[in-house]
């Protein structure tokens, strides 16, 4: 499958090994591929070569007579130098890979080195673009839900719509971009850590936008949500009749994710004995399909997500120490709404846009006094958490009919005495959070976040009972009477315990 590539454009490239039949081997497929080549059998040679004139690629044996490939690392790191590098290993020293990945090197191979392989690594790094001498521009664009609307826009930086879906200009968002940024540049592993409901695919989808390979398909596996009988067939593929009901040829996951990324979400809930075949995919660069004799070269890179303490997962023997180090290269650490509440007016934007724009409705804005509440809310779900209530709020807002210049509140204000109840409900702020007592099956101390959330599930039950009975009992009226889809409606029954009427 790397046969088919196409050759970049002849490159520079210094190959330092001091093996010579090795490095002949190296030149001439070089050569062959159109580039200019120099070798060097030394640490000291090889920085006289590049001392001499720039690079575009330096290969780079890990062992050298004089010193190692990290020295040549670092080396390249002091004088700031824009010279890719890729490590060559020795079979099953791993932890020199993962070093070397560290170190800044764009990738690595290992001995013996498969010549298909070989070719397809340089042509990925001959075509990723060099490091930028300034750090990518955090200023993300005003985010936009709709699709399509850029005419007459300029050309915009790879990746910045990707991490423009992360919405935020925080501190803390704003080293989570620039670091997004910087690691998409090479082939290195990167974990991804965070609470649920943070954004991880979010920023795995970025690190895949902002690098080379965000041509090629971008694969999202939740590892947890596969039954263990069906892992090695999904992941690495199977034959025709290697297992019943395999009636023909299907591909898994790394092929899937060829030239491109696979994306693992929840690694942590792997199966020991899979982690031992991911982590062997993974070092080898070959997987080898349920059923076949033979194994087959794969070009993905891998960006993996957890809400677990891997760390403290080996140490418990759930999970594999060696799988881990392999993984975990470069942590990126997506942190929780608690940590940047500044960001909550600008998620909330968004977050209404694209639900105004799914209902159908006009533009929906938060009143100051809403978005104070929710900036001071608990939100354990984060940004999950904080759509879901944005939701229930809109349904429940009458939103459908009203027009709805602000959203209704999160609290409904009790009519005053001797006077009509209000056609619209009144700002949020009006009226305190109810307290436990007044909250129909709340116990008494409960946490404000349960006490919202009760208070909202019971006003949302009256609601959909109320508009029910308004229709007489139809689903689908009553669902376009609460600006929801029929089958959004019969959800929102299941899951608050009612009945589901059927259409007349």
């Amino acid at each position: 499958m790397t046969e088919s590539l196409s050759s970049p454009a002849p490159a520079r490239i210094l190959v330092v090994d001091d093996e010579p039949d090795l490095c002949t081997l190296y030149e001439l497929t070089l050569l062959r591929e159109g580039h200019q080549v120099q070798t060097a059998g030394t640490l000291a040679l090889a920085r006289q070569r590049l001392g001499e004139q720039a690079f575009d690629l330096v290969i780079t044996d890990m062992r050298l007579p004089d010193g190692d490939g990290l020295g040549l690392l670092r080396y390249l790191a002091a004088g700031q130098r824009r010279e890719r590098c890729i490590m060559i290993t020795a079979y099953g020293s791993p932890e020199n890979a993962v070093e070397a990945l560290k170190n800044g090197a764009f990738d690595y191979l290992t001995k013996p080195v498969d010549l298909r392989q070989f070719r397809a690594v340089i042509h990925s790094a001959l075509q990723a673009p060099a490091a930028p001498t300034q750090p990518a521009p955090l200023q993300a664009p005003e985010p936009v839900v709709t699709r399509g609307a850029d005419e007459g826009a300029a050309e915009a930086e790879p990746g910045s719509e990707a991490l423009a879906r992360l919405v935020g200009e925080s501190g803390a968002m704003r080293t989570v971009k620039r670091r997004i940024a910087k690691v998409a540049r090479s082939m290195a592993p990167v974990l991804v850590h965070g609470e649920s409901g943070t954004g991880k695919e979010l920023a795995a989808q970025a690190v895949h936008a902002c690098s080379h390979r965000r041509d090629g398909p971008f694969v999202p596996v939740n590892c947890g949500a596969i039954p263990d009988a069906l892992l090695e067939a999904e992941f690495f593929g199977a034959r025709k009749g290697s297992y019943t009901g395999a009636t023909q040829d299907r591909e898994g996951f790394f092929q899937a994710a060829a030239g491109g990324t696979l994306f693992l979400d929840e690694i942590g809930d792997l199966p020991l004995a899979m982690q031992a075949k991911l982590l062997r995919a993974i070092q080898e660069r070959r997987v080898r399909p349920l059923g076949a004799t033979q194994e087959e070269a794969v070009d993905v890179r891998i960006v993996s997500a957890t809400h677990k303490n891997l760390a403290a997962e080996v140490q418990a023997g759930r999970f594999r120490q060696d799988l881990f180090y392999r993984l975990n290269v470069i942590e990126l650490v997506i942190p929780p709404l608690r940590e940047r509440r500044e960001d909550i007016a600008a998620i909330c934007q968004v977050l209404l846009a694209r639900i105004a724009a799914e209902s159908g409705l006009p533009s929906i804005e938060l009143a100051p006094e809403q978005l104070a509440e929710l900036e001071h809310a608990p939100l354990a779900g984060n940004v999950r958490e904080l759509e879901n209530l944005l939701y229930r709020r809109v349904a429940l807002g009458g939103a459908r009919d009203s027009g709805l210049a602000t959203l209704a509140p999160l609290q409904e204000p009790a009519p005053p005495a001797a006077a009509p109840a209000p056609s619209t409900r009144a700002p949020l702020a009006a009226q305190p959070l109810p307290t436990p007592a007044a909250v129909p099956g709340a116990a008494a101390g409960a946490a404000p976040a349960s006490t919202l959330g009760a208070w909202l599930d019971a006003h949302e039950r009256r609601a959909l009972q109320e508009a029910l009975q308004a229709n007489g009992q139809n689903p689908d009226a009553a669902a376009r009477q609460l600006g929801l889809s029929a089958r959004q409606l019969r959800l929102r029954l299941m899951r608050l315990g009612l009945s589901v009427p059927t259409a007349p």
